[in-house]
């Protein structure tokens, strides 16, 4: 029986890992699976060493702060996949994380054939850790054709096999009006994947819903949470008195609330892939600390941070961005779109657009599945 560890580092990772490892089973039904993974992956029945919050650390102080924790994670990792000895081990995404990892592994054991998946953005910043890849990495996924040249560049062995959050699924109907209590018009709120991002934006995002209930009264405000941060959510919301809120955990309910929503407003990340995909106009919010922005700012080369936008080289998405992000801006720019839908509608056209360039022609797990499979037998 073959073995296949995953390493992830936060739950965005996890979700993506779980949608390709589910394809791998189909096709091959005789591998043996271990994982630092999350809920996503657990659904499918592969157990985690350790919890995943663990180790989901955001930002560079925060990073800093916990450095002799993060080291004692990777450490026990890397004795964990020694001992479990798999035929690949494959990384997702987080690369300070799961690429250390990766990285001590091929020198315990240069054997085991290392993939990692979502390549990391090279093109956003410091590209010249592809140097430093190709000593370890067998094989790396890509999720955009264009970032291919990097890695070619340094005959790094890559495969595009494009973004699983942009694959057409099966349409399972859910009568939401058991999960919703309301008939209003949805505006879909994502806060962010990690408890640190949930407890930074929740605060300004109550303060907007509480801006829009004194002119409007005919929104719902529903919260894309996780297993892992919708409590946190239900009490602050709780606490604001708000009565047009849901939160919603469950998978399935959160892709047909956001196929049913009017607008959405978005914590920047590859969630504003799927809001994209739903035909959904939206705005990118996002806030750090101001030292972590400070470093950030400096080794960034691109001019915006959603990818829709990067890709474009044109803000197709507004983005509120660190002092911009606040309850009143956010306010500004939802009510400019429901005063101009001419305008929602240029959005979705423009990121359909985009999509178009950057969506596979096939299912991206069944590429990547395919892949994996085919570096297991050979």
């Amino acid at each position: 029986m073959k073995r296949v560890f995953i390493i992830t580092g936060e739950p965005s990772g996890d979700k993506l890992a779980a949608k390709v490892i589910s394809k791998l089973k189909e096709i091959n039904s005789d591998i043996e699976y271990l994982s630092v993974g999350g809920s996503y992956l657990n659904s499918i029945g592969i157990k985690s060493i350790f919890n995943l919050k663990e180790i989901t650390y955001i930002g560079f102080t925060s990073v800093l702060l916990n450095i002799f924790k993060i080291k004692n994670k990777i450490n026990k990792t890397v004795k964990e996949i020694i001992k479990f000895n798999p035929d690949i081990l494959l990384s997702v995404d987080s690369p300070d994380f799961t690429l250390r990892v990766s990285e001590k592994v091929k020198k315990f054991n240069n054997k085991i054939k290392t993939i990692h998946y979502v390549a990391p953005q090279v093109w956003v910043w410091r590209e010249g850790r592809v140097k430093k890849y190709k000593k370890f990495l067998d094989h790396i996924l890509l999720l955009f054709h264009f970032e291919k040249k990097y890695f070619d560049k340094e005959n790094i062995p890559n495969t595009f096999v494009g973004h699983p959050l942009l694959e057409k699924e099966a349409n399972i109907k859910i009568n939401l009006t058991e999960v919703l209590s309301s008939d209003k018009k949805i505006i879909s709120i994502f806060a962010g994947s990690r408890s640190s991002e949930v407890n930074l934006l929740l605060p300004i995002l109550i303060d907007f819903i509480s801006l829009m209930n004194k002119k409007f009264n005919n929104y719902l405000f529903v919260f894309h949470g996780t297993e892992d941060t919708k409590n946190i959510i239900k009490k602050k919301i709780e606490k604001s008195e708000l009565k047009n809120t849901e939160v919603i955990a469950d998978e399935k309910i959160k892709k047909q609330i956001l196929n049913k929503s009017f607008f959405a407003v978005s914590k920047s990340g590859t969630v504003s892939l799927e809001i994209c995909n739903a035909n959904v106009p939206s705005i990118i919010i996002y806030r750090m600390n101001f030292l972590n922005y400070l470093i950030i700012k400096s080794l960034v080369k691109t001019k915006y941070a959603n990818i829709i936008n990067i890709i474009n080289n044109n803000e197709i998405i507004p983005e509120l961005i660190q002092k911009e992000c606040n309850a009143n801006e956010i306010y500004n720019s939802v009510v400019y779109f429901i005063k101009n839908p001419e305008m929602m509608k240029k959005q979705i056209v423009e990121c359909e657009k985009t999509l178009n360039q950057i969506r596979p022609k096939t299912s991206s797990s069944d590429e990547a599945s395919l892949v994996l499979n085919k570096l297991l037998i050979g």
